[in-house]
């Protein structure tokens, strides 16, 4: 969550959502072995390169379309985005307000069941393998509030092809059908060895030097220009149908994250050994990685300055 909020991810911005990692690859077995490197997702590669097959297919479109100015059909690998507003509604239609928001964005009412959110299983197939227009990612409650995953306000969102009446998500066998055990084992992938080994990876392709330029090239992880917001100035479109089509276009589309990092992340440390005080903010300063929020308290002093005013007053002082 920390790089999110560096990145300028919020809650309060359907279209710059906080994005997390698909961790697990494996929603069809009865036990989740988290101590088996198959049971995870490659963090090393976008959603669009998991099977040899897909990527392959990306990499065709990237060469087959020629470079263009202001057009849609930009060379990229990807026309679609891995977090967007429509993503975060749909992953979340089950609880206000997002019931309300999906609705709103899909016209005034839900979208056909079968392409609702409705199998964690179906789901990861679509974005790791079958969809070539789905590389979507996660949003950080699949790993906290499993109240998400059930239908609990009875909504009607409809029948699928098969005559099965859409309520609560369809959980992995694992979880044997109760979403808190789901979140938890969900939580226990995203902290387990393998993921604290291989999530920096990630994390280059999301945040770092991965996201522009010939390494996000070479990794399979270019989207459309119009979703790098901080690449595209638009006070400089005079044309205001233009401007208002990319303005639409992110809208619907979603934003790349800001650049946090322009060399590779290192990888956690693999002996769980943690530094503390000065000697922790040095470390990390160092390496380029920034402290947690509040993670050295117990070296905080109190101020010299007594700062008071009448309620309301905005107070200037200088330090």
């Amino acid at each position: 969550m920390y790089l999110n909020t560096l990145a300028g991810r919020s809650y309060n911005d359907y279209m710059q959502y906080p994005v997390f990692p698909w961790v697990l690859a494996d929603y069809h077995s009865e036990i989740l072995n988290l101590t088996n490197p198959h049971t995870f997702r490659d963090l090393s590669k976008p959603m669009g390169a998991q099977t040899a097959e897909r990527k392959h297919k990306f990499i065709q479109r990237y060469k087959e379309v020629e470079k263009s100015e202001g057009d849609l059909s930009a060379q990229c690998h990807y026309c679609t985005h891995y977090s967007s507003a429509i993503i975060v509604a749909s992953y979340l239609v089950r609880i206000e307000p997002f019931t309300q928001t999906f609705c709103s964005l899909q016209g005034g009412s839900f979208d056909v069941a079968d392409r609702m959110f409705h199998s964690v299983k179906s789901t990861w197939e679509s974005a790791s393998r079958d969809n070539m227009s789905d590389v979507r990612e996660l949003i950080p409650e699949f790993f906290y509030l499993p109240e998400f995953l059930t239908n609990a306000n009875h909504f009607e969102l409809g029948c699928m092809q098969d005559g099965t009446v859409l309520g609560d998500v369809q959980l992995p066998p694992w979880a044997d059908g109760d979403p808190h055990k789901f979140i938890l084992l969900h939580r226990q992938a995203l902290e387990s060895d393998y993921v604290s080994a291989h999530l920096h990876r990630w994390i280059d392709l999301i945040f770092g030097h991965k996201q522009h330029g010939s390494a996000a090239v070479e990794a399979v992880n270019t989207y459309h220009p119009y979703f790098y917001g901080d690449k595209m100035d638009l006070n400089n479109i005079k044309d205001p149908l233009i401007k208002s089509t990319i303005l639409g276009f992110i809208s619907n589309f979603g934003q790349i994250p800001k650049q946090l990092f322009t060399k590779p992340h290192p990888s956690r440390n693999a002996h769980g050994k943690s530094l503390s005080g000065r000697e922790s903010v040095l470390s990390l300063h160092s390496s380029g990685i920034l402290p947690p929020f509040m993670s050295s308290l117990q070296n905080l002093k109190l101020s010299p300055v007594t700062i008071k005013g009448a309620v309301g007053a905005v107070l200037y002082f200088l330090s």
